[in-house]
């Protein structure tokens, strides 16, 4: 037996190491960097620890939460083997040199902290005399701008790793498209990396989605079905929506009729957000009304349904949310509550951060002009931006060649080399391609409400699981499933016997006469769908394209 199954049973109590956990740590022990795609509960934070565990040196855990960090360190130091220490904004002078010396001493084996930790020298400095032998960075879809989630902070991994002497890295995500997949390797640097993509699939989770024509008419629905649930025992639930007043208001509603909801937004205080999260963990909440602020690192494996009332933006952020149902393995149910005119909504939100020809080119000629480069926060107030805008006007100029900037995200370099008029062009044009493939992204996600065929595999070609063979959850794609609403509607033969054209490989690149180079993404009956290059997911007729693409791969 290997010594990662010993310590899988003898530790985690795993009988066996399930085949995506294997194929992860047989790439990190062989000495590869690793890019990790497992779902939500599958056993990621194991095989970092085994692998931490199975290497020499300390292992290093880049993590985008606080209460994350800190409940993964008090996981390893209840299992009495190795220590474990955090290092973030929350602890004292003290608390920090107590940490360094600990780590002086080699007597931390996984060391937690968030990216911003990591631009500060003193901390860098610290773990290269420690020789790390594994850096970790979970939740890596944040590296991705084109993730759904994307941190501007994860940019400085890069520099940190090769500070570091590149130690082996592993990232490790549940959610990443094709797309972000490739983004994740290039941003990090890895080298030669193995991909190991495992169990998008979710059998246990019914996928379904509502369609209505009035606002009146979904809210009614949404209640109703929260309440029969609670009413069958079919709970604890996450209903999330796009809008802080939503979120107060549908708790309000839930409260009125006897069910325990709790709104949890970003306009809350901290400590009141803290005490809403800590009663739905503990299950004094039943039902918790959520915008996108609360999620990530919520590990309760017992939710028994994700509703959505307003469509989200992507699938990407639709699939990690649902994910947070049926972490026990047991049946619950996603249901997508959708009313077209949401779509203005989600436009409005994936729009809001966008700047302004004027405002660009203040910001470029301001830059070009001044002979000290300020700091983000100088040009934040100097502008009246709000760090949103001010951030997506940098990411394009940074796009336009105009400035250069180190990992942390702050300018190191700002020169023109052409008219300050083509600077701005550029920038404005690299940020209506970003808005263009945000767009095509809600595009996508429209149509997987829309769709008349099978959610489970729209979202499985989405993310890439394709091969033609079975997926996780033993269903072939393209024949069906047991588990979304529109499979339910279909008889057998329906499901099974329809056969539409699929003239080029799904993975497959083609070139398009006026998009240009795009990846085959799916098929859905007698349409194919596609993600460009220069404009994101575009849907076409089967049987037009092939008169308009050359298929070169």
């Amino acid at each position: 037996m290997k010594i990662e199954q010993q310590i899988a049973q003898q530790v985690f109590g795993y009988e066996r190491l399930r085949s995506g956990q294997a194929g992860i740590l047989d790439a990190v022990l062989d000495g590869r960097d690793t890019l990790g795609i497992m779902p939500t509960g599958a056993g990621k934070s194991a095989v970092y620890q085994i692998a931490g565990l199975r290497l020499p040196g300390i292992t290093i855990v880049v993590s985008p939460l606080i209460a994350l960090q800190q409940d993964q360190a008090q996981s390893i130091q209840e299992q009495g083997i190795v220590k474990a220490a955090v290092l973030n904004s929350t602890l004292t002078g003290t608390e920090r040199e107590a940490v360094f010396q600990q780590i002086e001493n080699n007597k931390i084996e996984f060391l937690f902290l968030a990216p911003e930790q990591l631009s500060n020298p003193e901390t860098l400095s610290k773990i290269q005399l420690a020789q790390p032998s594994l850096f970790v960075i979970d939740e890596a879809h944040c590296v991705s701008e084109w993730g759904h989630d994307f941190r501007p902070k994860y940019l400085q991994l890069n520099a940190a790793i090769e500070a570091l002497d590149h130690p082996v890295v592993l990232a490790l995500t549940a959610t990443a498209s094709p797309l972000v997949r490739k983004e994740i390797v290039d941003r990090l640097g890895m080298k030669d990396a193995a991909q190991v993509v495992k169990g998008f699939n979710r059998p246990n989770i019914f996928l379904q989605a509502y369609q209505f024509y009035s606002e009146a008419k979904k809210k009614e629905q949404l209640l109703t079905a929260v309440t029969t649930a609670v009413e069958k025992g079919d709970f604890p639930g996450i209903v999330y929506v796009a809008t802080r007043k939503a979120a107060e208001a549908l708790s309000q509603q839930l409260r009125a009729k006897d069910i325990r909801a709790r709104a949890y937004h970003a306009g809350m205080k901290d400590c009141d957000r803290d005490a809403v999260q800590q009663s739905f963990m503990t299950d004094d909440t039943d039902v918790m009304i959520a915008t996108t602020a609360f999620g990530m690192g919520i590990d309760k494996s017992n939710v028994r349904f994700v509703y959505h009332y307003h469509i989200p933006g992507s699938i990407d952020a639709y699939y990690q949310e649902i994910g947070r149902a049926a972490r026990d393995g047991k049946p619950a149910t996603a249901a997508l509550f959708y009313w077209p005119d949401d779509l203005k909504l989600q436009r409005f939100l994936t729009g809001s951060a966008k700047v302004d020809e004027e405002t660009l080119t203040e910001l470029a000629d301001f830059l070009a002009a001044t002979t000290t480069i300020p700091t983000e926060r100088q040009l934040k107030e100097h502008f009246a931006l709000s760090q949103a805008k001010l951030t997506k006007a940098l990411d394009s100029l940074e796009k336009a060649g105009m400035i250069v900037r180190k990992g942390n995200g702050e300018i190191v370099e700002a020169t023109i080399d052409n008219s300050l008029e083509q600077t701005v062009d550029q920038a404005m044009t690299a940020q209506a391609r970003r808005k263009q493939f945000e767009r095509s992204r809600l595009q996508m996600m429209r149509e997987y409400a829309e769709t008349e065929s099978c959610r489970r595999n729209f979202v499985l070609s989405y993310f890439g699981e394709t091969s033609g063979g079975e997926t996780s959850g033993g269903e072939t794609l393209g024949k069906g499933c047991t588990g979304c609403d529109r499979c339910n509607q279909s008889s057998p033969s329906e499901k099974n016997n329809i056969v539409f054209a699929q003239p080029f490989p799904i993975g497959s690149t083609i070139i398009h006469t006026s998009f240009g180079k795009g990846q085959v993404m799916r098929y859905e009956q007698e349409k194919i769908n596609v993600l460009f290059e220069t404009v994101g997911y575009k849907t076409f007729v089967t049987e037009i394209i092939e008169h308009a693409v050359t298929c070169i791969a």
